[in-house]
């Protein structure tokens, strides 16, 4: 199928998206942007910005639209949290988004050590915005209050898509789990806001997005992103359909109306694309 022309990537690149390959490389640092092949790394490098991979770059499960490296884990890397905090220093970060792959092999998913980079990075760069983009942890409520007790400003849990195809698209994950990770955040915290992303082009219909918006806000989920899925390789699921840019505002128009504090909505929106722009308009309008 044939990209469609609201889907032709501007070539971006220069000084700044090399000095953010180097710092990476020099600091053994991975990013969600290049594991999974994200189609805005040029413009976010060229913008001295990225989204940190922690807890290495192989992930314990095997979803059908991620790129992300499945198999053997790598052990954890008990410098991370120092390197991330060198990073975001060295970038100048006023926002710094982390996530990691899934690590179900871990007691705790990794959560400790998802606390341990938030700490890090606070106690370098007190003033920065942490947003962290966490796994489900299996359903389990205390490695969330691990991630919760070292105070972020943004939990994210994406949803992904509509329940119906879960068992294609993410079948060791539940959606139900995802939602009530998501409304654990606000039960559990005190101001940290929460966030989720959806894909779409594989194969849902208009009424389940709605319905699947419908969930999050009752689960109490503040903010949210609307993305095309694009396969990373001919080896991953296809498109099933390019949807237009005028059916993402449609999108975004119900998400407002439902009561998120802030929908992004566009072909080429990814759950921590822009991430600092849109939290500082979300703060402008506070």
């Amino acid at each position: 199928m044939p990209k469609p022309e609201w889907l032709r990537i501007k070539i971006q690149g220069g000084q700044n998206m090399s000095g953010v390959e180097k710092l990476l490389e020099k600091l053994s640092l991975h990013t969600v942007c290049q594991e999974a092949k994200c189609p805005n790394m040029m413009e976010c490098f060229g913008r001295k910005t990225a989204t940190f991979l922690i807890l290495g770059k192989v992930c314990t499960r095997n979803c059908a639209f991620c790129n992300i490296d499945k198999g053997q884990v790598e052990p954890v890397d008990i410098d991370e949290p120092v390197k991330i905090a060198e990073a975001v220093k060295e970038l100048g970060l006023k926002h710094v988004v982390i996530t990691s792959v899934t690590r179900d092999d871990l007691d705790d998913g990794g959560a400790g050590h998802f606390a341990g980079v938030i700490n890090e990075v606070r106690k370098r760069i007190p003033s920065v915005v942490i947003e962290v983009l966490i796994p489900d942890f299996q359903g389990d409520v205390m490695p969330l209050k691990k991630v919760i007790e070292a105070s972020p400003d943004i939990i994210n849990h994406n949803i992904e898509t509509v329940p119906s195809l879960y068992h294609r698209i993410r079948p060791q994950a539940d959606y139900l789990r995802s939602l009530e990770l998501l409304k654990n955040v606000k039960l559990h915290s005190d101001g940290i806001y929460s966030k989720s992303g959806i894909m779409l082009g594989l194969g849902e219909t208009e009424n389940e997005v709605l319905d699947t918006l419908k969930d999050l806000r009752n689960h109490e989920c503040d903010f949210v992103t609307i993305g095309q899925y694009l396969a990373p390789s001919k080896k991953h699921l296809p498109v099933t359909e390019y949807v237009h840019p005028s059916v993402f505002e449609k999108y975004k128009i119900a998400a407002m109306e439902l009561g998120f504090r802030f929908a992004a909505s566009s072909p080429f929106v990814r759950s921590s694309y822009n991430a600092g722009n849109l939290f500082s308009e979300i703060k402008k309008g506070s």
